[in-house]
């Protein structure tokens, strides 16, 4: 959203795609996600952000075959609990990074590690969606929309064989709740 501070205390819905909509991490069987070891890798790597963070909270999460679903919390704008973030070895001046840099971490750290497999040729598409989550009632809707997601594959507008649709207008039906 242009002008809008992405390091303030925020709840954020985001979506992050494979380029050209390539199925790496795993496929769907009986409606349920099965991970591969890439989409193991990068649900190891969204723990890690909210290992390395400590002012990111992470909330409902899924690893599709093409793409990753999230909502990501920034709180305290630095500080937990009235205290200054730090873990003890002299973080506690850390800066805050903004939404679109604690993504890139996730991106870069994840494709480095399925890289380091052999997979040579993943690579995620530029940039994400994100959507600033106002509501308890649209925290809610998009919260069962990512935990559901793979009961819905087939109807999913990332699915390759659904490939047409408008993206950001379909997720933004999801989230007008």
């Amino acid at each position: 959203m242009k002008g809008y501070d992405y390091s303030q205390d925020g709840v954020y819905f985001i979506t992050v795609c494979i380029q050209n909509h390539i199925e790496w991490f795993g496929n769907i069987k009986n409606e349920k996600m099965v991970l591969n070891k890439c989409g193991g890798i990068v649900e190891k790597q969204w723990a890690w952000l909210g290992d390395q963070y400590p002012y990111v909270v992470l909330d409902e999460h899924v690893v599709m075959p093409n793409h990753f679903h999230g909502i990501i919390s920034i709180l305290g704008n630095g500080r937990m609990d009235g205290c200054v973030v730090g873990n003890g070895r002299d973080r506690s001046l850390q800066k805050i990074k903004p939404l679109p840099e604690l993504i890139g971490a996730f991106k870069t750290t994840s494709s480095k590690l399925i890289h380091g497999i052999g997979a040579l040729q993943f690579h995620w598409q530029k940039s994400f969606y994100d959507h600033v989550i106002r509501s308890e009632k649209s925290l809610q809707a998009i919260r069962e929309y990512v935990v559901n997601n793979s009961m819905k594959w087939d109807m999913d507008i990332e699915n390759v064989r659904n490939c047409g649709m408008d993206n950001v207008a379909y997720y933004d039906s999801i989230i007008k709740a």
